[in-house]
């Protein structure tokens, strides 16, 4: 059977990063299958409607509380110089 013809699984791991997988294998720890089961076309398009960030989930999470940081000090310092 071709690499064409052979299904295929969408997996998911903790930090939101996805990867095709051939259905037959086992899956690998850390990663939960998500998606449809099908053609290596099918997979692909799913994942590339679904992972529209590439950055892993921990450092997206980071970035929001750098922002919200960075937003506390502004307002900190807009508030002093009113005062």
């Amino acid at each position: 059977m071709t690499e064409k013809q052979e299904e295929h699984i969408c997996l998911i791991n903790d930090e939101e990063q996805y990867s095709l997988w051939f259905a037959w294998k086992e899956i690998p720890l850390g990663w939960k299958q998500v998606g449809p089961k099908g053609s290596k076309e099918i997979c692909l398009e799913y994942i590339k409607k679904v992972w529209t960030d590439m950055r892993p989930k921990s450092l997206r999470e980071q970035m929001a509380k750098d922002v919200d940081k960075q937003k506390e000090e502004a307002s900190k310092i807009i508030d002093h110089q009113v005062n």
